[in-house]
């Protein structure tokens, strides 16, 4: 079984990922157009503002058809990850709008969560989702690092990987199913926090590798962090209460959990990681909205 995803993704640094997103006639093996300029990794980044930042966010986490960003744009990408809880607002909104359109058409609630969660994962391309399953299969499938960095890098899916993403799919459908019918909030509320916290991911640990995505987009700035965790924060307020700070220890605990694993797995953080700490978290969350009503 193979999953659906760019090929050699984690050989891509930022600035071929983007260009092969912005460019999607070009063919599958191809690699991106070429690119001048400095290269990804050497000297400082350019000057850039936050709308480009967004954009870049945008870019790096979904599949949507965006204008094409200008040249050098992908080198603050570490500078981008302030924006990552926004990318959530909108994927959650989605899905929530999604979710509440097919209750109005008269589908049954388990058809519009799965129908909530589709959408989603169409805007992503399921790239978490993937990395939950790469993560699954390396962390349990091997018994080196370096045996569980090849696996993860593998294509193909293992027991482990199809157990692991197909649990967790179904989690998030039952807690969408009963928290449908009294809005979505909780569903954009889950969104935006498993987002606003793989900043923490990237800065906390050091990379496992020395290529792929997340070694590209680099270590990202304090306040890109902290930015990012405020908008979480504001998000666990606002949508659970009084039960916000339950909220809040539950995504700080599992974040602080999985990446305590991966130091102790592969000795730190990939993309994979980082994918597998945002359906976690976002799982996590909506259970906790669900058990409280």
């Amino acid at each position: 079984m193979y999953r659906t995803c760019l090929p050699n993704e984690a050989l891509l640094t930022s600035i071929e990922r983007g260009a092969i997103m912005q460019n999607p006639d070009l063919p599958p093996n191809s690699g991106p157009p070429p690119v001048s300029g400095p290269s990804p990794v050497s000297g400082p980044p350019p000057k850039g503002n936050l709308i480009t930042e967004l954009w870049l966010a945008f870019v790096l986490l979904t599949r949507l058809p965006l204008p094409q960003l200008p040249q050098g744009s992908f080198e603050r990408g570490a500078h981008a990850v302030w924006a990552y809880p926004l990318v959530g607002l909108l994927v959650g909104a989605c899905g929530a709008l999604t979710g509440q359109l097919a209750l109005w058409m008269g589908l049954p609630v388990l058809a519009a969560a799965t129908m909530s969660l589709c959408i989603m994962m169409l805007i992503t391309g399921a790239m978490h989702e993937d990395g939950l399953a790469d993560v699954c299969d390396g962390f349990w499938g091997g018994f080196t690092v370096e045996r569980r960095l090849e696996i993860m890098r593998d294509s193909q899916i293992g027991t482990y990987g199809v157990l692991g993403l197909g649990l967790v799919t179904l989690l998030r459908i039952s807690a969408i199913s009963a928290l449908l019918p009294l809005g979505g909030w909780a569903v954009v509320m889950a969104a935006v926090v498993s987002r606003a916290v793989m900043p923490l991911g990237m800065y906390g640990l050091p990379h496992a590798r020395h290529d792929g995505l997340s070694h590209s987009v680099g270590k990202p700035p304090a306040r890109a962090v902290a930015l990012a965790a405020a908008f979480g924060v504001l998000a666990v307020m606002g949508t659970m209460g009084s039960s916000g700070l339950f909220g809040l220890v539950l995504a700080a605990g599992l974040t602080a959990g999985l990446l305590h694993l991966a130091t102790r797995k592969i000795g730190g953080q990939t993309g994979d990681v980082l994918g597998s700490l945002q359906q976690l978290t976002e799982t996590a969350l909506l259970l906790a909205c669900a058990s409280l009503l």
